[in-house]
C-alpha cells in the first residue's frame, strides 16, 4: 500500500479514483495551464496584406536578376 495509491482521509484510506486519460491528455501537465498572453503593441496584418508583400517581393528579386544578368553583371567569368 502506498500513498500515491491510497489518498489519506479522515475515515482512513480511500483509493485514489483512476481517470481514463487519453495519449493526447497525457502530453500535457495537468498542473500547466499557461495564461492568456495579449500583446498591445501588436497591430495584425492581414493576410491579403502578408500574401503581397511576398509577391511583391519575389517579383522584385526577380527582376533584380533578370536586369543583373542581361547587362552582365553577373556573368560568367571568362
Amino acid at each position: 500500500m502506498s500513498l500515491k495509491l491510497y489518498r489519506p482521509t479522515p475515515d482512513g484510506l480511500e483509493p485514489s479514483p483512476v481517470e481514463q486519460r487519453t495519449w493526447r491528455s497525457r502530453l500535457v501537465s495537468r498542473r500547466w495551464k499557461p495564461a492568456e498572453l495579449s500583446n498591445p503593441e501588436l497591430a495584425p496584418t492581414s493576410t491579403r496584406m502578408a500574401v503581397a508583400f511576398w509577391v511583391v517581393l519575389a517579383v522584385l528579386t526577380f527582376v533584380v536578376l533578370v536586369v543583373g544578368y542581361g547587362t552582365g553583371f553577373w556573368g560568367a567569368i571568362s
